[in-house]
């Protein structure tokens, strides 16, 4: 801009200043992007890379035995660098261009036409606001992290008995047909600086994802991470079968000390998943700061009180899981609605999930090991309809943005929550038909499962050659 500036003083010294000309050069300009919001959006993709490294890791691997720790470390970190650049070689395309209502096209693959390196200017990308903008590149950068995240949470239904190399196949797989669909049908859409009339709103909706079309609302991944990943990994739990020994031997957790660390650092990282999901820096940002922050506190006492009743003790396992449970109750919704309804949410979150890994995990017979169902995928669920409770200005929420006459506009109950229904419905057919495809085509090709005697020594050493304590 500054060159922009000097250029035109140039021409008005030497008289060739002409206002068409001005304005026509002011046009090939891009906006600039606010500097405030893309810090933000760099701290908060940084917090999100730590959810994933180490913090989804070391929740994960001390739920598991010794013998497994290296493992699952390893299936965590590598799935997370694989899906990273597969999002780059052709995911954010898929996820984030102009398609049909399911996929997006091929505008982005391998992010072309990001940066002009003759220029050196990178292109930028719409946020939630008419004519505010950060650049592309921390976009992209914000959603890789989200897709990495959440191919790899599937890894605890299967942990301690899966191929690495199927781990790997599978998750190429699922994050390609699964995955990128559900991204692109709930967050993909023009940008608000489409909705310039009534017509040119229809055309912007038409053009967006399926789900975005219906009204349905996930302010940061209800739908697309946490159930999405919760179904697929309680499919595979039945594909795969269960654990040698399992419903016979202990599966106790070999390091609760580390599983409370790795919730903890998800409990932070979160702020970035949710508060970033804001896309600027702004007061919806802060709202999904505040309503993560209480909802997590909410559910990791309820889900404590709750065993403490049923159990006889409360347990660091019972508060480190009924954090993660607020976690992923509030996501979707912490954008959507006033504090009380971000309350309620983790209250019944931390109750609700405590059923789903006890109560319905029986019912269902599968060795889900680390209980990404009973936490994901119920909570994902639970929190995505109660979007639609709690987002009409009556329940305290924020009601939904109209773009054209650039207003806030009321939900009602009973609509929004049928919608939201609707992409909870899609989203368990979508992933668990997709996962059931996927986990199968790994089995016929490669297999899925280790043999039993690799599995009884443990995967550290059978599958990696190391182990997690030289003792």
């Amino acid at each position: 801009m500054r060159i922009f500036s000097l250029f035109m003083l140039l021409l008005s010294l030497f008289g060739l200043s002409d206002m068409a000309f001005a304005e026509d050069v002011a046009a090939a300009v891009p906006p600039m992007p606010n500097k405030g919001d893309t810090s933000w959006m760099l701290v908060a993709t940084l917090l999100v890379i730590m959810m994933a490294i180490p913090g989804l890791a070391l929740f994960y691997g001390g739920l598991v035995r010794s013998k497994n720790m290296l493992s699952v470390l390893m299936q965590v970190f590598s799935v997370f660098a694989l899906i990273t650049v597969l999002w780059a070689v052709y995911g954010y395309s898929l996820a984030f261009t102009q398609g049909n209502a399911f996929f997006g096209g091929f505008d982005r693959v391998l992010l072309k036409g990001i940066f002009d390196p003759v220029t050196g200017v990178v292109a930028n990308a719409a946020t939630f606001s008419k004519g505010v903008y950060i650049p592309e590149f921390i976009f992209v950068a914000f959603q890789a992290t989200f897709a990495a995240i959440t191919v790899a949470l599937i890894v605890g239904a299967f942990a301690e008995r899966m191929k690495f190399s199927a781990v790997l196949l599978f998750s190429a797989l699922w994050f390609t047909f699964s995955y990128l669909p559900m991204a692109h049908m709930v967050w993909f859409w023009p940008g608000p600086d489409a909705f310039t009339s009534a017509d040119a709103a229809a055309a912007a909706v038409a053009a967006s994802g399926w789900l975005f079309q219906k009204g349905a609302l996930d302010f940061a991944g209800g739908t697309v991470v946490h159930i999405n990943a919760g179904v697929a990994g309680l499919v595979g739990a039945y594909v795969i079968g269960k654990r040698v020994g399992y419903g016979r031997e202990a599966f106790t957790p070999h390091s609760l000390t580390m599983t409370m660390i790795g919730s903890s650092l998800l409990w932070v990282g979160w702020f970035g998943f949710n508060a970033g999901s804001a896309l600027e820096a702004g007061g919806t940002a802060t709202l999904a700061f505040i309503n993560t922050l209480n909802a997590t506190a909410a559910a990791a006492l309820t889900w404590t009180f709750a065993e403490w009743l049923l159990k006889g003790k409360p347990s660091m396992l019972g508060a480190s899981s009924g954090a993660v449970a607020g976690l992923v109750a509030i996501t979707p919704a912490c954008g959507w609605v006033g504090v009380g309804g971000g309350l309620v949410i983790g209250a019944l979150a931390g109750v609700v999930c405590f059923w789903g890994v006890t109560g319905l995990k029986k019912l269902l017979g599968a060795d889900d090991a680390l209980d990404v169902f009973g936490v994901h995928g119920i909570g994902g669920i639970l929190g995505a309809l109660l979007t639609g409770v709690f987002n009409p200005w009556s329940m305290g929420g924020t009601g939904i943005i109209d773009y054209v006459n650039n207003t806030i506009v009321d939900t009602s109950i009973g609509s929004q929550l049928w919608i939201q229904t609707q992409a909870v419905l899609t989203a368990v057919i979508w992933s668990a038909v997709v996962a059931l495809i996927c986990y199968k085509v790994v089995d016929w090709t490669i297999g899925l499962r280790v043999p039993e005697e690799e599995e009884r020594e443990g995967l550290d050493t059978t599958s990696h050659g190391e182990r997690a304590y030289n003792l």
